[in-house]
């Protein structure tokens, strides 16, 4: 059995916007995890559109928390930088042990139309490869999804092939690749409770 790596109770910002904030996920992001993936209209294009359980988020964080010990690297929350309100949550995952780093994110409903998806794309990316390394990174986007496919454009992810998922459905997958001169820093020193693999 898999052993498991407990979530910080306070975690420092992984890095800023202009108006939002980064950061690990906490133990008590719970109810907010569960208010965005609960949310029908939320999540219509996440995943295969069917709001979350309870259940399913409690054994997110522990998954999260793995992925965070093991990559360095998982699902983050995002709030704003005045208050620390949660507004959604984002970050780069490998679902179903897919090779290549893919990048998810959902806002809480009231925080639609408000440019923060647009704000948090390309830092999120520049993230990944400076503090990951990661010079590629996917998305996965329902092909009618324009909302998304114009947020992924803006960002720098170039549109690819559609690939055909095991229920018959499409996914349209873009790719972003890192600029040259996104070099990736000397890696840091592992935080304190968290063992890297």
């Amino acid at each position: 059995m898999p052993s498991v790596h407990p979530l910080p109770t306070q975690a420092a910002p992984l890095f800023t916007t202009a108006r939002l904030a980064v950061r690990r996920w906490q133990a008590d992001d719970l109810a907010m995890l569960y208010t965005v993936y609960a949310d029908p209209e939320a999540v219509r294009w996440v995943g295969d559109g069917q709001p979350i359980t309870q259940a399913e988020c409690e054994r997110w964080l522990v998954v999260t928390a793995n992925n965070y010990a093991r990559r360095g690297y998982g699902m983050w929350a995002v709030t704003s930088r005045d208050s620390a309100e949660v507004l959604g949550f984002a970050g780069l995952v490998h679902p179903g042990g897919q090779a290549e780093p893919e990048v998810k994110y959902a806002l809480r409903r009231a925080c639609w139309g408000q440019g923060f998806a647009s704000e948090l794309l390309p830092a999120l990316l520049r993230h990944g490869a400076q503090a990951h390394g990661l010079r590629q990174i996917i998305a996965t986007v329902d092909p009618d999804n324009l909302a998304s496919q114009r947020v992924l454009r803006k960002a720098g992810a170039v549109p690819g092939a559609c690939r055909e998922e095991d229920d018959g459905s499409r996914t349209l997958v873009f790719t972003w690749t890192a600029p040259s001169g996104v070099i990736p820093p000397a890696p840091a020193p592992v935080e304190p409770g968290w063992r890297g693999r």
